[in-house]
């Protein structure tokens, strides 16, 4: 069954078109990534996908329903990370979360937040008091108030350092366990390749790949090898490293081969060669 469904997904402004024809589904309870340099069209086709934003041409369905056209109680089960927010900054983290929680049927309960996002020792502090990170994390709290089935994450670890990134990424996968379904939007390709269970990838308004991280990266069969010949760095790419390794050691004759590293494409390098321009 599919939480989202979207087919030939078109946005224009005036004469440019930011989302050109896109369609892609997510199944229930996945984490799905949509990847993209800035201005390829992903926080257009998140808004759309939220109802925030009027869609050009296309067909959207977002659990079940139209989001141009659904109501209240469609709203009630979804969670949104915007890229920024505007909290009250005189409320405390605790204050913030019980009013956001008002307008839920079933909100989670003030308490069960704070410890989910790791403000305990920040509970009674003011908004304004917090560090960028720290707003990020209540940010995501605030999502999670109403139990959501869907929660649209849009770059929610940006400003964390990497200890509030990595309890960040705790609770998704906690959550993905409870069977939440998750598209996130990330511009740290780690992440991604942590988290998703399958990512597309946006380019100028158009998905240029789909799939999972792995089937991405084994796509492209060489292997970067790296070491140190007389002084110098050398790199070296094959799609038989086996082959090449057991010729450099013959090469070397015994001798160290010096900062030996073989690696093969991550993510990232998938990533930079599908959006070069």
């Amino acid at each position: 069954m599919s939480a989202i469904s979207v087919e030939g997904l078109r946005k224009s402004y005036d004469s440019h078109e930011a989302v050109r024809g896109i369609s892609f589904s997510i199944a229930a309870g996945e984490v799905f990534g949509l990847l993209g340099p800035n201005g390829a069209g992903k926080t257009t086709t998140i808004e759309i996908l939220e109802g925030y934003r009027d869609r050009t041409a296309g067909e959207v369905s977002v659990l079940g329903e139209d989001p141009g056209k659904a109501g209240g109680a469609w709203r009630n089960r979804l969670g949104v990370v915007l890229q920024s927010s505007s909290l009250y900054p005189n409320l405390t983290v605790r204050e913030s979360l019980s009013i956001f929680g008002g307008y839920y049927s079933d909100a989670r309960a003030p308490a069960e937040l704070i410890e989910l996002i790791g403000l305990e020792d920040k509970a009674d502090a003011r908004v304004r008091t917090l560090s960028g990170g720290q707003k990020r994390r209540l940010d995501l709290g605030l999502a999670l108030v109403g139990k959501p089935d869907l929660i649209f994450l849009d770059e929610p670890t940006t400003g964390f350092d990497p200890t509030a990134r990595r309890a960040a990424w705790e609770t998704i996968r906690n959550l993905r366990a409870l069977g939440t379904t998750i598209l996130l939007t990330t511009h740290y390709l780690d992440e991604a390749e942590a988290l998703c269970d399958r990512v597309a990838v946006i380019r100028a308004g158009e998905i240029v790949r789909e799939g999972s991280p792995s089937e991405l990266t084994s796509e492209t069969p060489e292997a970067e090898i790296r070491f140190r010949r007389n002084g110098e760095d050398v790199v070296e790419r094959t799609a038989e490293p086996t082959r090449r390794l057991r010729e450099l050691i013959e090469e070397a004759n015994g001798a160290e081969l010096e900062g030996l590293e073989v690696r093969r494409p991550s993510l990232e390098d998938v990533y930079l060669e599908l959006t070069a321009e």
